[in-house]
């Protein structure tokens, strides 16, 4: 990843198991410009890279915000930032990315569950701005696992929905209460899925966000195939045991990546002819179906050449 070196400024603890970092340029320069929805990638020594999202005041060229969910028994990067990421502490992060982009629309309803408001955090402010009609509904096991939730709390357009109190929340009412609105939701996999089930049935616009992968039924067993590199001409073999970028970083051939499981979209690299076995958790439907792009890292190849831009 294009490395930016960040110093962790302060850290409060903002809900059960949810900390947030404040960061600031080491060199004490302005940090890369983000938009809302974007994330940042951000090494965790042996665990690897985690994606955290951006969810301060995108004006604020001198600070970023991440709140990270401490999860004991996750997969160790979020247990790493807790015992490490102290003020004082130094970090490597990357650029921002976004693939959560916010569109220009006349309405929204934002939907949250857990960690998930924080993406949401700075489009509710851009919308607020743009003069946009927005509601929030935003869900968690119980109000003290809610971040931000005080703030957000005198706001008539947010409706808290602790499960303890109230239950799961409503999707198919949510939807259906605001005609004509885009829907971007951020949170656990069961919400995720069904804001998307509930989106395709209405015929709803619905954007959403996954930093852990989308469960995936391969349509197709692993089989070997070929790559063909359009710039140079060169053609690879992948076998049914390894990934693409694995393939090209064994060749000596540089690829941006990240997360490696579909997550990130720093691998995206344009496809021009083949058939793609798509298993990322990023690309929609419609992204899928025209096989333009592609994820290097987890998918692979339905037809026996795929031609890459490289």
């Amino acid at each position: 990843m294009t490395e930016v070196s960040v110093r962790v400024i302060d850290r409060t603890e903002e809900a059960d198991a949810v900390f947030a970092l404040v960061l600031a340029a080491v060199d004490g320069g302005q940090l890369p410009a983000w938009t809302p929805g974007a994330h940042i990638d951000v090494a965790v020594g042996a665990a690897g890279v985690r994606q955290y999202s951006l969810c301060g005041d995108p004006a604020d060229r001198d600070h970023w915000r991440i709140a990270v969910l401490h999860e004991p028994r996750g997969r160790g990067g979020s247990a790493a930032l807790f015992r490490t990421a102290l003020p004082g502490t130094t970090l490597s992060v990357s650029v921002p990315r976004n693939n959560f982009e916010l569109t220009p629309a006349a309405r929204y309803t934002f939907v949250a569950g857990g960690i998930g408001i924080t993406p949401i955090l700075p489009m509710i402010a851009a919308a607020d701005r743009a003069g946009a009609d927005w509601t929030l509904h935003y869900g968690a096991r119980s109000r003290a696992h809610m971040a931000f939730a005080d703030v957000l709390a005198t706001d008539s357009r947010v409706r808290l929905v602790p499960q303890d109190e109230a239950g799961l929340l409503p999707i198919a009412q949510i939807l259906a209460d605001r005609p004509g609105a885009t829907v971007y939701c951020c949170g656990p996999e069961p919400l995720l899925a069904a804001v998307e089930a509930a989106g395709a049935r209405g015929g709803v616009t619905v954007r959403t966000e996954r930093f852990v992968p989308r469960p995936v039924v391969p349509t197709d067993a692993d089989t070997a195939f070929e790559i063909r590199l359009a710039q140079t001409g060169r053609t690879m073999r992948v076998a049914a045991d390894r990934s693409i970028v694995d393939v090209l970083e064994s060749a000596g051939i540089a690829v941006l990546t990240s997360c490696r499981e579909g997550t990130c979209g720093s691998c995206e690299t344009p496809v021009l002819d083949g058939e793609v076995d798509h298993r990322d958790s990023l690309l929609t439907p419609e992204e899928r179906d025209s096989g333009a792009t592609m994820m290097l890292c987890v998918s692979r190849a339905r037809s026996g050449v795929l031609v890459l831009d490289l």
